[in-house]
């Protein structure tokens, strides 16, 4: 049992958290949600001991043992891969370098022979026996092969040293594990182990993603930051922000009666119960979700931006066809000979772990590079407007307000009552449009260049990783827009959930061919057939 009780911290005149109390029981797992700076990492380290709140306290049971994913990559350079895992278990590993010490003394003494008999005990107490078992089963299964177990942390790739990090939070059976984006920098396989793994986890997961299918699969409990304060809610993050909507519907119609509010809410968690998985996290949140009463709703004072993308003209059935593409950068073949032709309904997925295959590919259907041979001919119907994975080049250095940024990118001369407007459904509001261009954080330049590409009027978009640096609020917002939108696409994204509910069509760039399929993510990743393909390219 973790207890939070009076928490309060200010930094200056800014307040993150006032009077914060929780209790996080063992068997649920807790999606910490909030806008960006809204104090998620921070309160995850107030939970740790890492950061000291102002006034109130945490407390863990006697005996219980706290684990927490670290962000350094380069904390254990000189260190072994497997012992690394091990020092999840601070006390264990204590143990077993203290008594491996004794055991190396050339003038073993009396007193000698007794430590290491309690310290033998105390290691069988801590399941010392299964250790490096147990580090092995998780390395292997976030995709660390067994010949890497005994390497040094510095001779693995920086993603490799995320998943043996991750690996040493996960490391024992702690009692309480604080995961702060645990799935950045992962595999899909990597993600679906850790999935599985934090679903059949029986104690206290308290977790900070902004992955949203990540949050759906393992939460039973969404723990919501909100005007310095944390509210807990039962269920998954799409239960939470589906009845955050409820709510706001129920309140704002003071007309209706309460048994009409209260039949809705039945029907919501109704379809919301048949919807769930068949797993441990699913059954659980389905016994909870039944005794949700119309008052344990509230709405939410979250704000999303109006994202809307409406094409200024049909497109029509010739869109684009490629051939040949090859483009080789600093000696490396990264796109050898892609053909493709791409239809009108098309809403094509770029996946796969190929990155930079997948935005050269897309910097080349831009404009923006050329390749080295192959051509690509867009139809006399189409006009495409262009998410680039890297969008500093259009504000550094900039030194305009954001009214006369988008009024250089709008095509009609707009009026600045029109532009403000548009930017105020950005979430800009008042004053933020007057602010340099050029001082703006990464999620509001992604907004900003959404906002450009919303007024284009293009009928294909082309997206590279546009989620990136997003609140789980615009993530959302921008999902719905893209779902409504009549054109045609091709994107990347890192989002599990914004490539299920968009994508129709996967490609996967592979050194020896690509994968072309006409279906939706989650059967792409389940597809025997697709997976044989994938084998054969990639062997």
């Amino acid at each position: 049992m973790l207890t939070v009780t009076n928490i309060s911290l200010r930094f200056g005149d800014r307040k993150l958290f006032e009077d914060v109390n929780i209790k996080f029981t063992p068997g649920n797992c807790y999606g910490l949600i909030g806008a960006n700076g809204a104090g998620k990492s921070t309160f995850l380290k107030i939970l740790s001991g890492e950061v000291e709140a102002q006034t109130g306290d945490v407390h863990m049971n006697p005996g219980e043992r706290m684990a927490i994913l670290k962000q350094n990559q380069f904390e254990y350079e000189e260190h072994e891969v497997m012992k690394v895992v091990i020092m999840g278990h601070s006390r264990l590993y204590e143990v077993m370098q203290e008594k491996d010490a004794i055991y190396m003394k050339e003038d073993f003494s009396d007193e000698d022979g007794m430590r290491a008999a309690e310290l033998e005990g105390e290691f069988a107490e801590l399941n010392g026996w299964e250790a490096e078992s147990e580090a092995a089963i998780l390395l292997k299964g976030l995709g660390i092969s067994v010949d890497l177990h005994t390497k040094k942390m510095a001779d693995l790739s920086g993603g490799d040293k995320v998943k043996v990090l991750l690996a040493q939070a996960l490391f024992g059976k702690p009692d309480v594990l604080l995961l702060d984006e645990p799935t950045n920098n992962l595999d899909i396989k990597a993600i679906q182990w850790l999935e599985e793994f934090l679903i059949n986890f029986e104690n206290t997961v308290i977790v900070v993603s902004h992955d949203r299918h990540f949050l759906n699969k393992v939460c039973t409990h969404i723990a919501d930051l909100d005007y310095s304060k944390i509210q807990v809610y039962v269920g998954n993050y799409d239960f939470w922000y589906e009845s955050s909507q409820l709510a706001s519907r129920l309140s704002s119609d003071a007309n209706r009666k309460k048994e009409e509010k209260v039949k809705e809410l039945q029907a919501f968690i109704a379809r919301f119960s048949a919807n769930a998985s068949k797993s441990k996290q699913a059954t659980s949140r389905k016994k909870l979700l039944e005794k949700i009463t119309i008052d344990d709703i509230k709405p939410s004072s979250r704000k999303y931006p109006y994202v809307n993308f409406t094409p200024e003209r049909e497109i029509g059935n010739d869109l684009l066809r490629v051939e040949g593409l090859t483009k080789t950068i600093d000696g490396v073949k990264v796109l050898d000979n892609i053909s493709f032709i791409m239809n009108k309904e098309d809403k094509i997925a770029l996946v796969g772990g190929n990155e930079l295959a997948n935005t050269t590919l897309l910097k080349i259907l831009a404009g923006e590079m050329e390749p080295d041979s192959g051509t690509f001919r867009w139809g006399i119907t189409t006009s495409h407007s262009y998410f680039p994975r890297d969008n500093s080049a259009y504000f550094e250095g900039v030194d305009v307000n954001l009214v006369d940024w988008l009024r250089e990118y709008s095509p009609n001369d707009q009026t600045e009552s029109f532009l403000r407007g548009f930017l105020g459904r950005m979430l800009f509001s008042g004053e933020e449009v007057l602010k340099k261009a050029s001082v703006l954080s990464g999620g509001e330049k992604v907004r900003c260049m959404l906002s450009k590409m919303m007024l284009s009027g293009g009928n294909v978009l082309l997206l590279d990783d546009p989620t990136n640096h997003l609140d789980l609020e615009s993530i959302t917002a921008l999902n719905n827009g893209l779902i409504n939108f009549k054109g045609a696409m091709i994107f990347t994204s890192h989002d599990h959930q914004f490539i299920q509910t968009i994508g129709n069509r996967m490609i996967e760039i592979t050194p020896n061919g690509i994968v072309d399929k006409q279906m939706p993510y989650d059967e792409y990743l389940e597809d025997p057939s697709v997976q044989k393909q994938l084998a054969e390219l990639y062997a």
